[in-house]
């Protein structure tokens, strides 16, 4: 699966981020690991927002692959809100794992 366009990646962050005034930009470089925090949120922190509130098809689109499975640990799909996402996470990042090793 491809990443999405600059364009729309920044209106997924908007939308993560619609009742803060945290710029886009900054939660965007945050995922990807060169900036350290966007307002009050960390990379953990903000990766989890996005496991709560979008689709998985949608965070691929936002994140590479690689930089998803950094973030996946066992702590972050622990801290989800909704307990009943953790079977399906741990389930994706060892399906990520697999594919991962076999890409290379």
């Amino acid at each position: 699966m491809e990443i999405a366009p600059y364009e729309e990646r920044l209106n997924l962050m908007r939308g993560l981020m619609w009742d803060y005034n945290i710029p886009p930009e900054h939660c965007l470089e945050v995922l990807e690991g060169t900036r350290e925090k966007a307002g009050h949120y960390t990379e953990t922190t903000l990766f989890r927002k996005l496991l709560e509130s979008y689709p998985w098809f949608t965070i691929l689109s936002i994140m590479q692959p690689k930089r998803i499975l950094e973030l996946l640990t066992d702590q972050t799909i622990r801290s989800v809100r909704f307990k009943s996402l953790i079977p399906r996470y741990e389930f994706i990042r060892t399906q990520l794992q697999q594919a991962l090793s076999a890409s290379g």
